[in-house]
């Protein structure tokens, strides 16, 4: 028996871009792409982000798969922790994506800040500043909410 596991799958218009921009942006690693011998689109590829496998294609509406521009956005987002999000947020900045959320350091003792990636995907990316106990993080929502 296979061990559970969980790959999201993003479907954008341009996934040999993509692919490119999560590598540069992320630093995901390309296991493999299988590619439309008709007309040249990824039907399916399969990225690693951070030790999970993100799984991409394009666009082929006759099976449901549509970006999110074409379906007027995604209410899906991704969280990445890493090391140093704010070079890498700044690196994602400057290849396209548009930043969302400023960078900022979060009551939850995380910093973190949002993008939205040129194909329409929404990012958070975060380093973990301080370990919070929930206690402490209820009270501090609690204290953010009042105010």
């Amino acid at each position: 028996m296979t061990a559970p596991s969980f790959s999201p799958y993003l479907t954008v218009k341009g996934a040999s871009d993509a692919i490119a921009f999560y590598v540069a942006a992320f630093g995901a690693t390309e296991n493999f792409r299988l590619v439309d011998p008709a007309d040249g689109r990824i039907g399916h590829a399969e990225i690693n982000i951070g030790g999970v496998t993100v799984m991409i294609s394009d666009e082929y509406p006759d099976f449901g798969a549509c970006a999110p521009e074409t379906v007027g956005g995604s209410p899906v987002k991704f969280l990445i922790y890493v090391d140093d999000c704010d070079g890498i947020f700044a690196k994602a900045i400057a290849l396209g994506a548009v930043e969302t959320r400023p960078i900022k350091d979060q009551f939850f003792g995380d910093r973190q800040g949002t993008l939205t990636d040129p194909f329409g995907h929404s990012w958070t990316l975060s380093t973990v500043v301080e370990s919070v106990e929930p206690a402490v993080m209820q009270a501090r929502w609690n204290e953010a909410m009042a105010g």
